[in-house]
């Protein structure tokens, strides 16, 4: 193993199981995948061999000093790894109350349902299809054994989206208290997402992001927001505001402080001067989605606090390859504990120049020794057919700690 790891450069395999996941640690299948990684193969699809068990990749995670990847690109077998690497669930402080569970097959409702990952659910968003829960996300379930959501009955899992009955009978037989916010909308489901946590946590958040149900990739940075804090995602088309967006925003009687995510190819000016009846309106947004999201991650309203703020060392990331929807939601819980994360976007073979520009801005510096801090530290979510060894490599360096006068890190220890 040691000869497979040195040939993959840097990265470390991480062989400690966590919160009681049943990953064969036999030594020829984490070299086995381990050179798959290298080569850029992609990882094989464990939920789809191995459904009875929840089984999961041999090689889960993939880790370098200063960050740590989700090693699959199957969108239920990432959203299962966040859920074992935030959730242990071996006390109840580490048991989530409840989870959410959603079809990533609809990118906009799984996108909004990340808002109910906030208190009082404390819990991950794991995926099912319309018509079936697979059996290692039941298994995760099982696993998680949620408590039930303070204020909510008890609640232990929540579906939103539009399902079958086989699901229901699924969970019902599993012995799950069970909440659905159904639709197929995704405005309307939007809005009773909204409607829904505002009752379950007491408030009416006055903040609210107004993204794009057409343009996933400049909509997904505000997933990772609202599993942080509570204002909710509604959705625009680019030249429309949806019926349901409106009667959401007016139950903010005109006090409403709304941010716009996408520049106006995305989301019109025509749209943005509609919202102002609503209340106070401001655009984020990149000429591409690259910039959009880095855009989005060192905005900060002072007036309102709302926004990750980031412009200084000493944070955590999410990358997520752009077109990676499903992957991006699996994600998002990586914003609400732990190292709280903002997404970037990257691309499979490296950095695209404004990221790039935007990490390196954000370099730890330190004066007498490198121990001082502050450390950078990045989540990647998918296998290397999505980032690239390579680009794991690039992002590790990038937030690496340096000396402020350019001297090397260890000389003088």
């Amino acid at each position: 193993m040691n000869k497979a790891i040195k040939a993959a450069g840097t990265l470390l395999l991480i062989g400690s199981i966590l919160a009681g996941c049943t990953i064969d640690k036999r030594d020829k299948e984490a070299t086995e995948q381990a050179s798959q990684t290298e080569t850029g193969a992609a990882a094989p699809s464990a939920t789809a061999a191995q459904p009875a068990t929840g089984t999961l990749t041999a090689v889960p995670w993939l880790a370098t000093k200063n960050t740590t990847r989700i090693q699959t690109s199957d969108p239920v077998e990432a959203a299962i790894l966040v859920s074992r690497t935030l959730w242990p669930a071996l006390s109840e402080a580490s048991r989530t109350a409840s989870v959410v569970l959603t079809d990533p097959a609809n990118w906009q409702i799984a996108a909004v349902s990340a808002d109910l990952i906030h208190h009082p659910s404390n819990g991950p968003v794991l995926f099912l299809t319309k018509d079936e829960v697979p059996s290692a996300t039941l298994a995760e379930l099982k696993r998680l054994n949620p408590l039930g959501a303070e204020g909510n009955r008890g609640i232990q899992v929540v579906i939103v989206g539009d399902v079958g009955e086989n699901v229901i009978h699924q969970l019902t037989e599993a012995g799950w208290k069970t909440d659905a916010i159904p639709g197929s909308d995704p405005a309307q489901v939007a809005q009773a997402v909204d409607a829904y946590y505002a009752k379950v946590a007491g408030e009416m958040p006055e903040g609210v992001i107004i993204g794009s149900s057409e343009e996933a990739d400049y909509t997904l940075p505000a997933v990772n927001w609202i599993a942080h804090m509570p204002e909710p995602l509604l959705y625009v088309a680019k030249d429309e505001i949806p019926a349901a967006t409106a009667e959401a925003l007016k139950n903010r009687n005109g006090k409403a402080q709304l941010y716009v995510l996408g520049q106006s190819t995305v989301i019109s000016d025509k749209v943005v001067n509609e919202l102002k009846n609503y209340g106070t309106v401001t655009r984020i947004a990149g000429k591409n989605p690259y910039e959009n999201a880095v855009a989005f991650a060192a905005f900060k309203d002072q007036a309102t606090d709302f926004g990750w703020g980031i412009t200084t060392p000493g944070h955590n990331f999410s990358f997520v390859a752009k077109g990676q929807a499903a992957l991006a939601i699996a994600a998002a819980s990586f914003s609400h504990l732990g190292k709280h994360a903002p997404l970037l976007l990257t691309d499979k073979t490296g950095m695209p120049a404004p990221v790039m520009e935007y990490v390196m801005s954000l370099q730890p510096k330190f004066k007498d020794s490198p121990a001082e801090g502050p450390y950078n530290h990045a989540w990647l979510t998918g296998d290397a057919a999505a980032i690239s060894v390579k680009a794991q490599d690039e992002i590790d360096q990038m937030l690496e700690i340096a000396s402020d006068n350019g001297a090397n890190p260890h000389s003088g220890h």
